[in-house]
């Protein structure tokens, strides 16, 4: 990888780790507080003078309170998760948060497995179900 696109890639997370830190209105010293990170070093990444180990961007995730899996994939650690078109929507919707975007994608997820799960399993039908027999309780008075 040229020098120079490695640079690009530290800025480029140093930029998006300061976004995320504005938007939460945290100062860089509360930040490197909640991160265990400290305030020299997580200046130099945001400015794009280091760029940070994996380790360090999960720190920084968490005392963000975003996924760090955000942070590896703005970093090129990961590739961009793929999902179809409704995690694409929430990921390119500029209105909500790292954090609400995670979130939203946390339980669609769930769902998604949910109902695969659900559908992997045989269905109970009617008639299956022996003559006068309900699965219902029984009313009590």
């Amino acid at each position: 990888m040229p020098i120079g696109k490695v640079a690009d890639i530290g800025r480029d997370i140093g930029q998006y780790i300061r976004q995320q830190r504005e938007n939460a209105k945290i100062s860089l010293r509360q930040l490197s507080k909640l991160a265990g990170v400290s305030n020299p070093y997580l200046s130099q990444i945001e400015r794009g003078s280091r760029k940070p180990s994996a380790e360090i961007l999960q720190q920084i995730a968490k005392g963000l309170r975003i996924s760090a899996e955000a942070l590896y994939v703005q970093a090129g650690i990961l590739d961009v998760p793929t999902g179809g078109p409704v995690s694409d929507a929430i990921r390119a919707d500029a209105e909500l948060s790292e954090r609400q975007k995670q979130v939203l994608l946390d339980v669609y997820e769930s769902f998604r497995r949910e109902n695969s799960v659900t559908q992997s399993q045989p269905e109970v039908s009617a008639e299956s179900v022996e003559p006068g027999r309900t699965d219902a309780p029984a009313a009590t008075d």
